[in-house]
């Protein structure tokens, strides 16, 4: 029961940090775009990253991360496998809080599986390590920000060509960004379609889910021509207003993609916190058996919602405002092709396997559109801040669970 207990308190310590760091992939950009203002964009981030975590985070999640250990090592050892989660939740989550206080965009799952190696390689095996995947992770911290950048790129460049540097970009926003949000819809469909929505009883094939997809694309499409048909503008010829009109047709698409990002964010991130949680719950509930999964207990999803809604909400300012006002500037058409960029790579990831960070998906996605504006754009002593901090996520996490772990064994005298 203690053990238990204390894997829920450094559980909810965990989700407390994804949500004060990792909300910001949502809603960075809209607060940057001024679409949403920052007390806004918490409050739309709590319902969705809640609706998320709790609606389609799954019902049955894997006990080891991505797979990045070997559960064989354990057998003999359950008491270490328990401890080494709970000091890998403790370390993860601590590292976290500390980020977002200095307002760095770090990775949660680097983070999390960071700390698990750690533990594993000093306290266990070294063999015990699926090093090649650690190799996929660190090489993916290249991959992924170039792959949403070039997408973002491309969308922006698209959006400049097809509307703002045309005669009339007002009529010409009013034709297309009802594709733009159908083609939003699409994505972001996918990217909770995919992450799974058995937790609510809805298990689709792999068509079924496409043709949802586009269902909801057709809906939104059309939901959106109806509301941009109703909006007012500022009737003028003057360029500068006709491109306020035109990013005020944005500004809704900016609060439609950030509801559905921080939705797929809360159903899928919320698993770096209830993943080691739940392997610590099934092993001790099981008398020492480990399993490749466990079905959650009732308890557990709601703990990780609520951690990540609070954390959201006393720390989620520092890295909005990274993101969204200290990378580039941004306006809602710019900040619209950086989201949905980002979902897009989160999409491909999905289906080729890439393991995947949404903060570095996002921050990559900003730097292609401030590199379409020129380097000049953007602000390099940041981007090197935020480098730096994603190269020393893995060993802070491995350092801090490594000293947590020995001091748990110690604790509980545990050889």
């Amino acid at each position: 029961m203690i053990l238990i207990i204390m894997a829920a308190v450094v559980g909810f310590i965990m989700a407390w940090g994804i949500g004060a760091n990792d909300v910001a992939n949502a809603m960075g950009t809209s607060v940057g775009s001024k679409a949403l203002t920052i007390k806004q964009a918490i409050f739309i981030a709590m319902i969705f990253e809640f609706a998320g975590a709790y609606l389609a985070g799954g019902e049955v999640t894997s006990t080891i991360r991505k797979g990045i250990i070997d559960p064989l090592y354990f057998t003999e050892r359950p008491d270490l496998l328990v401890l080494g989660m709970i000091a890998s939740l403790l370390a993860a989550g601590i590292w976290l809080g500390l980020a977002s206080w200095l307002g760095w965009p770090v990775s949660t799952t680097h983070s999390i599986i960071g700390a698990i190696i750690g533990f594993t390689a000093t306290g266990v095996s070294m063999d015990a390590v699926s090093w090649d995947k650690v190799g996929g992770i660190v090489g993916s911290w290249i991959v992924t920000p170039a792959i949403s950048g070039v997408i973002a790129y491309l969308i922006f460049m698209s959006a400049q060509k097809l509307i703002f540097s045309t005669p009339t970009p007002l009529a010409n926003a009013k034709r297309y960004v009802p594709f733009y949000m159908g083609l939003a819809g699409f994505v972001m469909s996918l990217v909770t379609i995919k992450k799974g929505l058995t937790h609510i009883g809805l298990t689709l094939s792999p068509v079924g889910g496409y043709l949802l997809a586009i269902g909801i694309a057709v809906l939104l499409g059309i939901m959106g021509k109806w509301l941009i048909g109703r909006m007012s503008y500022t009737q003028s010829h003057d360029a500068d207003l006709q491109t306020a009109n035109v990013e005020k047709v944005f500004a809704i698409l900016m609060v439609v993609t950030a509801c559905c990002m921080a939705f797929a964010h809360g159903s899928n991130d919320v698993a770096n916190a209830i993943g080691p949680l739940a392997a610590v719950v099934s092993v001790v509930s099981s008398g020492g058996q480990i399993n490749a999964s466990s079905t959650l207990a009732p308890w557990i999803l709601p703990l990780g919602g609520l951690g990540i809604v609070a954390g959201l909400a006393l720390f989620g300012h520092r890295v909005i405002k990274t993101i969204g006002q200290g990378i580039t500037h941004l306006t809602p058409s710019r900040g619209f092709a950086a989201e949905l960029a980002a979902a897009c790579t989160v999409v491909i990831a999905s289906g080729t396997g890439l393991p995947i960070s949404t903060t570095q998906t996002l921050v990559g996605a900003v730097l292609g559109v401030g590199m379409a504006r020129g380097v000049s754009a953007l602000n390099l002593g940041i981007v090197r801040n935020i480098v730096v901090s994603w190269v020393i996520t893995l060993p802070a996490g491995a350092i801090l669970s490594i000293i947590f772990f020995f001091m748990l064994k110690g604790v509980f005298g545990v050889a």
